[in-house]
């Protein structure tokens, strides 16, 4: 079996539309060039993986912290 290189352009598809265009390009050129089409799919998952690094993580954390730098006598007060 003969590997045939693929275009660098199919890198825009992860890039534009992260896991899902990953997803297409490896199955579209994974028995051409399986080199590529790993590397689309690692892509596409590594740039889903930023917004929720950059933006999940640090709300969940603010959140987690917030309780112990309330003011006294809001750390009493009951929602219903």
């Amino acid at each position: 079996m003969q590997i045939r290189r693929r275009s660098s352009l199919w890198f825009l598809l992860p890039i534009v539309f992260n896991i899902l265009g990953g997803i297409v390009a490896y199955f579209v050129i994974r028995d051409d060039d399986p080199k590529r089409a790993r590397s689309c799919l690692l892509l596409g998952i590594i740039l889903a993986a930023i917004p929720i690094l950059l933006f999940v993580v640090p709300l969940l954390v603010g959140i987690t912290i917030l309780p112990h730098f309330m003011p006294a006598p809001m750390q009493y007060m009951h929602y219903i």
